[in-house]
């Protein structure tokens, strides 16, 4: 069974592309063939459940379009039309001196050198201006110059947060 801090969101199937099973899967991050994975994780009715691809290519910077097997017409593909797309941090290769996508840091700790262990990443909104991390009610932001480490094989996030910054998460 897979769980979800075995994975971090890289995506989501947008709709389907012609008649033969192909969808269109809008992603921010292409490890996928980076490491020429042979899956991709889809959560169905809450259950994160492996995809095997057939094919897949690029139509633009953040769209692919891709065939999953037993997927063979546009109906059947339908069905995963507004799915998330994640992928298995096992999979991913160390990228300490590569460019990241924010969503790859899902499952993280962050360490703050005052506060010392904040929590688990659990989500990250990037729809903003500001990227924030999502650690348990709090919200930390996800700027680069906060930033003093990170240990990829531990996965944990070392930063230095401005002082107050973290008060003004606490409800009054």
């Amino acid at each position: 069974m897979i769980k979800e801090e075995e994975i971090y969101r890289i995506g989501r199937i947008t709709r389907t592309h012609g008649v033969k099973g192909e969808v269109a899967m809008q992603f921010t991050d292409d490890v996928w063939d980076r490491v020429e994975a042979d899956y991709l994780v889809l959560c169905v009715d809450g259950i994160f459940v492996p995809f095997f691809m057939e094919e897949y290519r690029f139509r633009s910077d953040t769209v692919a379009l891709v065939k999953f097997m037993d997927y063979d017409t546009a109906d059947q593909a339908k069905e995963l039309c507004g799915v998330d797309v994640w992928f298995p941090h096992s999979l991913t290769p160390d990228r300490s001196d590569e460019p990241y996508s924010w969503m790859y840091f899902t499952g993280f700790s962050v360490v703050d050198e005052q506060a010392g262990v904040l929590g688990t990443i659990d989500y990250v909104d990037d729809t903003t201006a500001n990227v924030l991390f999502h650690v348990g009610d709090t919200m930390v932001p996800a700027a680069e110059e906060f930033i003093v480490d990170i240990d990829h094989p531990g996965r944990v996030v070392r930063m230095r947060l401005p002082e107050g910054l973290l008060s003004l998460n606490e409800k009054s």
